[in-house]
């Protein structure tokens, strides 16, 4: 015997991957989304300020704020998110077994973080996403089926309920691993890519 109950849980409450089973409630996943927003700024700040190499550097983000302040946006910039309710845009529809609608996309007031959600779905079968790396982390929202989470080279389970978070810079991808459609929330935060 593994130590696991009937629930694949241990005397603590963990599963095998380390994870507690209780689910994340709204609270706790607000200030896991605060801490991401922090971190997703220090490190776009260290990220600027090592592209740049020179003391210019601060200056150049500078000026950028004070443009962003009198409200001129230079040209590619993505809009400044506000407060607010934002409803699922239409998708392209499934497309090899994948579909996605996106909520929003922008940046934060600070200017230096950009904020990115969307739900997608994953028929059954269909083959995982493609392994990825970013300079944003990411935080996915199961809301139903179980899914295949790889991270660095090990591979999660999660079911609905379960949130999974990977790291800027995380090798990853996630895919299908039931016989129904997979749901979730994928939310995205860090420097403007």
């Amino acid at each position: 015997m593994d130590g696991m109950n009937q629930d694949g849980m241990n005397q603590d409450g963990m599963n095998r991957d380390g994870m507690n089973r209780d689910g994340m409630n709204r609270r706790d996943f607000a200030g896991l989304l605060a801490g991401l927003l922090a971190a997703a700024g220090a490190f776009s700040a260290q990220a600027e300020g090592q592209a740049a190499g020179t003391a210019a550097a601060p200056a150049a983000a500078a000026a950028g704020a004070g443009q962003a302040a009198a409200g001129a946006r230079p040209a590619g910039a993505m809009r400044e998110l506000v407060s607010g309710v934002f409803k699922p845009q239409a998708g392209r529809g499934m497309q090899g077994g994948h579909e996605s609608h996106s909520y929003l996309t922008g940046m934060l007031k600070a200017g230096n973080i950009r904020l990115e959600m969307h739900e997608s779905v994953q028929q059954a079968g269909a083959p995982h996403e493609a392994v990825g790396t970013h300079k944003h982390s990411e935080i996915w929202l199961m809301q139903r089926g179980v899914a295949t989470l790889y991270l660095n080279g090990v591979e999660h389970r999660m079911e609905a309920g379960d949130v999974g978070l990977c790291c800027a810079g995380d090798e990853h991808w996630i895919a299908n691993a039931g016989d129904s459609e997979l749901a979730y929330f994928v939310v995205t935060v860090g420097p403007p890519e």
